[in-house]
């Protein structure tokens, strides 16, 4: 284990931790407004978010390191959230199929004084045009459930042409943003 906290509660920001040998001390989600501002930007919402999950919870915990990601989903400036239906994630697969978007991953750490260091990684994912068929299957499968877009460790993996930059940050956690960030606030 590392002597950092992981300002989350998904299971693949930890499982790709581990997967680096960064195990946190331990876990706390951050409970946070998530709503975008009227007119923001992908990369300014998600950096946002990584910041303001990062300093929620360093407050709790003054002197410790803290670390908090946040990824979306971005078609062009349109923010993907979470769907909350079927008929919702159809949508966001129609606007998906065929198409480049961008996921973009930002990760916040707060060192032991305080300060904030901040990342953004952005990935091109290029996906094939699906089927009606396709996008009915992918989206009575759920596993979609509780992400922005999807997820790509499953099924959705079969529809990417292309990924074009850190497959990690598509799954939730940039891991050469993250190591950089940890090493410069001390944990290594």
């Amino acid at each position: 284990m590392k002597d950092f906290i992981l300002a989350s509660g998904s299971p693949q920001r930890k499982r790709l931790l581990a997967q680096i040998g960064f195990e946190p001390a331990k876990t706390e989600p951050a409970d946070i407004d998530e709503t975008p501002m009227k007119f923001e930007k992908p990369s300014a919402y998600v950096k946002r978010m990584a910041l303001e999950k990062a300093l929620h919870v360093a407050e709790k915990h003054p002197g410790e390191v803290v670390l908090a990601c946040d990824t979306v989903v971005a078609v062009g400036t349109r923010i993907i959230q979470k769907s909350h239906s079927e008929t919702e994630q159809e949508k966001v697969m129609r606007a998906l199929s065929g198409k480049t978007h961008r996921v973009l991953s930002a990760v916040c750490v707060v060192n032991r004084d305080g300060k904030t260091s901040l990342k953004l990684s952005t990935t091109r994912m290029v996906v094939k045009r699906m089927t009606e068929k396709e996008i009915a299957d992918y989206v009575a499968g759920h596993e979609w459930d509780g992400c922005s877009g999807y997820k790509i460790e499953g099924t959705m993996e079969a529809f990417v042409r292309k990924i074009i930059g850190s497959t990690s940050g598509v799954i939730g956690l940039p891991l050469y943003e993250t190591k950089c960030l940890l090493g410069s606030a001390g944990i290594k």
